[in-house]
């Protein structure tokens, strides 16, 4: 088989599994926290967020700003977790593949 012919079929592969890994991280879930658990994320590894569930002990209207200062950094916490898992996954499927020009 010709070199070009292989790097098809690399290609061609590498996209079947590229493709079923995603609908895999689609479902998979990661949480993040902040204020010691008041605040909880729930992300799927795809970049959408499920649920964002807060303490009602943590609720304190004069705390509101503290309150969506946390939530934006468990939903990030979230989301970086998330993007590793992503990354990871994907990097096993384009480990072995040889395409000109990339490292």
């Amino acid at each position: 088989m010709s070199s070009i012919g292989k790097l098809v079929k690399q290609a061609a592969r590498a996209q079947q599994q590229m493709a079923e890994i995603q609908a895999q991280l689609a479902t998979r879930t990661v949480e993040g926290t902040s204020g010691g658990g008041a605040v909880k994320v729930l992300a799927k590894c795809d970049g959408s967020i499920v649920s964002i569930k807060i303490n009602p002990q943590a609720v304190n209207p004069a705390e509101v700003p503290l309150l969506e200062d946390m939530l934006v950094l468990a939903v990030n916490a979230a989301l970086e977790q998330a993007q590793k898992i992503s990354s990871a996954e994907m990097g096993k499927v384009t480990q072995g593949l040889q395409l000109p020009g990339m490292m």
